[in-house]
């Protein structure tokens, strides 16, 4: 019988310097490894969507990104005086057709369970994953929706 060993090399585990974080030397590396697999794509191109009231005051927005053909919503958000008006259902209209025309064809995005999971089955998302107990008893929804063209 035929033994085969093999070295385990030496690797330092650490905390990186500034430096190196800002360097981008990291992320190159994985988006070299992705390209093997399906090609070159294209940078991440924010979404940035925000509505003021009559009087000029900031009452609701939507923060996210476009990135490998999917929109991620990351926030959304409307004042409560402002609730109940049609202004996140048009904030997420807005955000999804931008994203449309960056070449999205799908959306993603998280909700705790006092959030709005419910807002966001009208809209046409659907859960597709959940953790329980994320934090104190409550769960995260993780929902999605195809965006047409």
């Amino acid at each position: 019988m035929v033994t085969h060993r093999t070295t385990v090399p030496d690797f330092e585990i650490y905390t990186p310097t500034a430096e190196e974080v800002h360097s981008g030397e990291l992320g190159r590396r994985m988006r070299q490894f992705n390209y093997r697999v399906i090609g070159e794509y294209g940078q991440t191109q924010p979404i940035w969507v925000s509505a003021k009231n009559a009087g000029g005051e900031l009452v609701g927005g939507l923060r996210g990104f476009v990135f490998l053909h999917w929109l991620t919503v990351e926030l959304l958000f409307v004042d409560e005086a402002a609730r109940h008006q049609g202004l996140g259902r048009r904030l997420l209209a807005t955000a999804e057709r931008q994203a449309i025309d960056m070449g999205a064809r799908h959306a993603t995005l998280t909700t705790f369970a006092w959030q709005a999971r419910a807002f966001y089955v009208r809209q046409g998302y659907e859960e597709f994953g959940r953790i329980d107990d994320y934090v104190q008893g409550h769960y995260l929804a993780h929902m999605k929706k195809t965006l047409a063209p």
